[in-house]
This record gives C-alpha cells, sequence and structure tokens, in this order.
C-alpha cells in the first residue's frame, strides 16, 4: 500500500516522526506540509495519507488547519493523524477531526507522541538525558501505531479527554490563534547576529526577510520557533527569558533538512 506522510515542523520532532513511519510502513513517501500548501488542491496519490504536527497552546498550527482545508480525498484513501506534544494533547487533534469531517473527509485513525517540549519563552527544554527516554518512547510508539495501520482493523482514536479538550484547551486555543501571525513582534536580536541568513531559510511559510542583513518578521508567524532554535548564534530572542535559555534541536535532524522543507516563497 502506497502511503504519503506529510509532516510540518519548527525542531525536527515531527520529521522525525514522520521519518520512523515512513522506514516502519515501507513504501512511504515523506513530504514537508509546508511546501504543498502552495497548491490550490491538494491530491495526495495515494491509498494511505498521514499528517504529522505539533500541539501549539492545545491546537493544531494554522498551516495545517490551512492544509486541511485544501485536502481532497476520495472515500477509498485512508487518512490517519499523529500529534506529537510535551504535555498533552489538549483539542489539537480533534480540532482538525471536525474540520475535516465538515469537508466529508473522515480520519480513520488517530494518535499522539510525546516529544520533548521546547516553547522555551515559557520554560526549559528537558534534559538531554530526558530527551533520550523520550525518543526511545517514541520509536516504541512508532511500531504501535504501525501494527494498528497495517491491521485488520487499523482504526484507532487517540484523544485528550472530552471535558478537558472543551473547558480548557478549546477556549486557550481560540483566544491564541487568534493573536498567533503578529506574536513575531516579540522576537528581537542581541548584537550576536552575523547576518547569515539562516533564519530567513528555515522559516516554513517565509516569513522572515533580510533587510540590511537582518532578519525582519513578516507577521505571518506560525510559532514554530524555528528561526529560534536553528540560529547558529543563537541571536534570536522572543521575549525577556529567553537568553538564558537552551535552544533545542532534534539530534536526528540537520539544518539542510529544515531548509529543504522550508516552503521558500
Amino acid at each position: 500500500m502506497k502511503t504519503i506522510i506529510y509532516y510540518f515542523s519548527g525542531t525536527g520532532n515531527s520529521l522525525v516522526i514522520a521519518r520512523d513511519l515512513a522506514l516502519e510502513l515501507g513504501k512511504a513517501e515523506v513530504k514537508p506540509l509546508a511546501k504543498a500548501i502552495n497548491q490550490e488542491k491538494i491530491l495526495p496519490d495515494a491509498e494511505r495519507i498521514g499528517l504529522v504536527y505539533p500541539v501549539y497552546a492545545g491546537g493544531p498550527p494554522l498551516i495545517v488547519s490551512e492544509f486541511a482545508k485544501k485536502l481532497e480525498l476520495n472515500k477509498n484513501q485512508y487518512l490517519f493523524l499523529v500529534t506529537n506534544y510535551g504535555v498533552m494533547q489538549g483539542a489539537a487533534a480533534s480540532r482538525l477531526t471536525r474540520l475535516l469531517r465538515r469537508r466529508q473527509i473522515n480520519p480513520k485513525s488517530v494518535f499522539g507522541i510525546t516529544m520533548p517540549d521546547n516553547y522555551t519563552p515559557l520554560y526549559e527544554s528537558p534534559s538531554e538525558q530526558k530527551q533520550e527516554a523520550i525518543f526511545k518512547k517514541e520509536k516504541a510508539k512508532i511500531k504501535k501505531i504501525v501494527q494498528t495501520l497495517n491491521s485488520t482493523k487499523p482504526e484507532k482514536m487517540e484523544m485528550s479527554f472530552f471535558l478537558a479538550r472543551w473547558l480548557l484547551w478549546e477556549p486557550i486555543y481560540g483566544i491564541f490563534s487568534l493573536k498567533l501571525p503578529e506574536k513575531d513582534k516579540k522576537f528581537w536580536l542581541t548584537e550576536k547576529c552575523n547576518g547569515c541568513g539562516i533564519c530567513e531559510k528555515v522559516c516554513p511559510v517565509a516569513n522572515i526577510k533580510m533587510e540590511n542583513q537582518k532578519p525582519s518578521w513578516q507577521h505571518k508567524c506560525q510559532q514554530c520557533f524555528a528561526c529560534f532554535h536553528w540560529c547558529p548564534q543563537e541571536a534570536v530572542q522572543s521575549g525577556k527569558k529567553t537568553i538564558k535559555r537552551k535552544r533545542y534541536r532534534n539530534p536526528e535532524v540537520n539544518l539542510e533538512s529544515m531548509i529543504e522543507a522550508a516552503c521558500l516563497i
């Protein structure tokens, strides 16, 4: 069975999950969602389609929702979702499932995987020792997901508790998502910035333009923090607390992979 797995990633976590799924499934192609989104309609030529994406403030990244609005599937194509998160899934799967169902697309399975949390404005990422434990569990969870997908009953819906979604995460995400594109106003630069332009190259939505050898954010931000985490000089900051906090990049992903995944329009 041919499979296409689309992913959205700022730190490499979703890319690693997509790669691991493709390796275990076989005959699977991994595609960056940020490049596919430029099409008027997204028509995957595969029997099975996967979407892998992180959880932002308890919901899906805005670009993932836009992708879902362009996705065109027939009733014989099997769609599955894989969310990844540091603490909990929130409403990231239920919101996207609801959006897709309004378009007569019914995800057959939903899965959740814990990965190292990396929203640095609020907290430090886990230590390397804790990261290793998380990565080990991710590999094990991938095998379980693939077992489900290849079984005679390949349907499973891993979602947060109903009341938690509606009473907590739906309101939080509703407020957060409205303000998200302009949250890039909190980014600023230290004197370490040398104008290398890597922040511009890794941005998956072309939200950064280099002006006078310095990045300028264009207020269509996804809050993926690729510019922050992949800056080799650690010159990009967000708010007042990040200057003392470590960056996070999935150790299985290199800079070239992140640049290749960006839309660059």
